[in-house]
């Protein structure tokens, strides 16, 4: 009765059986292995101590920026140089904009240090100045911006003086000199009680359970049921064709031929 399974037809249903539940195990084992990975990343940074609350090291000697030197206090010398706003940017559930300033130090490279948040449209907002002259910047250090960080601007056509996304790769081309891949937000406010409110630093990305990590966790699901579904559509399939030529033997069925 199951003759039909040596056919040339039915070796290619085979070969494509043989070789499809073992690549949808494999992908679905690999994408648990990646949720796994995120979980135990996860599971890291909530047992280190808070970043922002351990000793405060040289700018230099916490780049390039990690998941674990993100968020560690850095401080840096210089003076201030060129000022962007970064508008539609959210602190305490209102819209505003970062200040943004380039530190210039000795080395000639600029640090990008968000000075602070100012509710509003950087349209017609009076923005503090930067202070003048050598100063010595404490913030907590930030990897550069991304696609998929939180209120980026990737619509473009911004002012001038305006930036969507804080990056090196972003200002390379506004500024005239070399800009250090990472930036630095204030902790404190300026000296002179400035409106300026401090930004708190993110989250490294990839250090917890966000969006990603339950995709990994879905696509796990799905390779699978995938899985399990070529395995039960070749069953259905040799089913059928048995019972067709069970039919076909006792007289129940016409021969196709």
């Amino acid at each position: 009765m199951y003759r039909f399974l040596l056919t040339p037809r039915w070796w290619g249903i085979n070969l494509f059986v043989v070789l499809a539940i073992p690549f949808c195990v494999f992908m679905g084992t690999w994408q648990l292995g990646r949720f796994e990975d995120r979980v135990q990343s996860h599971e890291e940074a909530e047992n280190r101590p808070d970043p922002g609350t351990r000793a405060v090291q040289p700018l230099d000697e916490l780049l390039p920026v990690t998941t674990e030197s993100s968020g560690r206090p850095a401080v840096a010398t210089g003076s201030y140089a060129d000022q962007f706003l970064v508008p539609g940017r959210e602190l305490d559930d209102r819209t505003g904009f970062y200040v943004l300033n380039l530190l210039r130090t000795d080395g000639g490279k600029a640090l990008p240090v968000v000075r602070g948040w100012l509710p509003g449209t950087p349209d017609g907002t009076e923005v503090p100045a930067a202070p003048a002259g050598e100063v010595t910047v404490t913030g907590d250090l930030q990897a550069s911006e991304n696609t998929g960080s939180t209120g980026v601007n990737l619509r473009g056509g911004l002012p001038e003086g305006q930036l969507g996304m804080i990056s090196a790769a972003s200002l390379v081309n506004l500024v005239p000199y070399d800009v250090y891949d990472a930036w630095v937000t204030l902790t404190e406010p300026e000296p002179g009680g400035t409106a300026l409110k401090p930004v708190p630093a993110a989250a490294a990305q990839g250090s917890g359970l966000d969006l990603k990590a339950f995709q990994n966790l879905g696509y796990t699901g799905e390779w699978f049921v995938f899985a399990g579904f070529v395995l039960f559509m070749w069953f259905r399939l040799v089913r059928r064709e048995a019972e067709a030529a069970r039919d076909l033997r006792l007289g129940l069925a016409a021969d196709a031929d």
